[in-house]
């Protein structure tokens, strides 16, 4: 089967004009099939703070208020994705910009839990497959936001860590899949203030420890479970890492590997 990249870059890169440009230049030249995942950076929270719109965040997830569901939604979905579109199309990438409502692409609900109440935050129940294959026979690549529906004209705001995972485990049926999750770090550290601690390999048993040593923090968590997600429904590899680095993080010269 052919290979397929699934890239996801963080708020971090994508709040830094010359790292951005610099992890799109990386990308411009990844060979075959690839799918961008970006999430939502400061921009929201600035604009949020202009209009006089109070952000809260729990466990570094944004509690997504009916007003800040319109500036991420206008944010994420409108001004960070066709900026990315645009530069990756000045590199001589033919890219669409797309969300999880565009296609019916990603299908949430809208999330319940027992103590917070995250406003119109989605946690994801179907991926549009048949729909997503169709594009990618094209050869044009997706840049996909943080935005999802639930089928019923409500838009939700969702993890993109989360939405990678799920495009990723999506289209195992048709291809080798390979996830990168491409952030400010070289790759999980051992020492927060020491960027060459990086960790090169982490199975399950390692992680139970780094994890009752607390080596790895709450806001690294999250991403390793999506990476046990996407390994444990097909996905053929997880790299986290530095994004400017995709290609290095491809050919498995830098970042942290997650196996089983």
């Amino acid at each position: 089967m052919e290979s397929l990249y699934v890239i996801k870059i963080g708020g971090n890169i994508v709040d830094n004009p010359t790292l951005l440009n610099t992890c799109l230049q990386s990308f411009a030249k990844v060979k075959g099939q690839a799918i961008l995942v970006h999430g939502g950076g400061k921009m929201a929270t600035s604009i949020a703070k202009s209009m006089g719109v109070e952000q809260t965040m729990v466990e570094g997830r944004r509690i997504t208020d009916e007003d800040t569901l319109k500036i991420v939604t206008m944010v994420y979905a409108g001004y960070i994705n066709k900026n990315i579109v645009a530069q990756l199309q000045a590199l001589g990438v033919n890219a669409m910009g797309l969300s999880g409502v565009d296609g019916n692409l990603i299908k949430a609900h809208k999330r319940t839990h027992d103590s917070i109440d995250y406003g119109f935050v989605g946690d994801i129940d179907a991926v549009n497959t048949d729909f997503l294959l169709q594009l990618l026979s094209t050869n044009i690549i997706l840049v996909v936001s943080p935005i999802t529906h639930d089928g019923r004209g409500q838009v939700l705001n969702t993890n993109a860590d989360t939405i990678a995972q799920s495009l990723s485990t999506a289209l195992v049926s048709k291809y080798n899949v390979h996830l990168i999750y491409g952030f400010e770090k070289e790759g999980v550290l051992k020492d927060m203030n020491d960027p060459s601690s990086v960790i090169t390999h982490i199975d399950r048993p390692f992680y139970a420890t780094l994890k009752n040593q607390k080596i790895i923090n709450e806001g690294m968590i999250p991403k390793i479970d999506n990476a046990y997600e996407a390994l444990d429904n097909g996905v053929q590899s997880v790299i986290i890492g530095k994004a400017e680095k995709i290609n290095e993080l491809m050919n498995g010269t830098a970042g942290t590997i997650i196996t089983n």
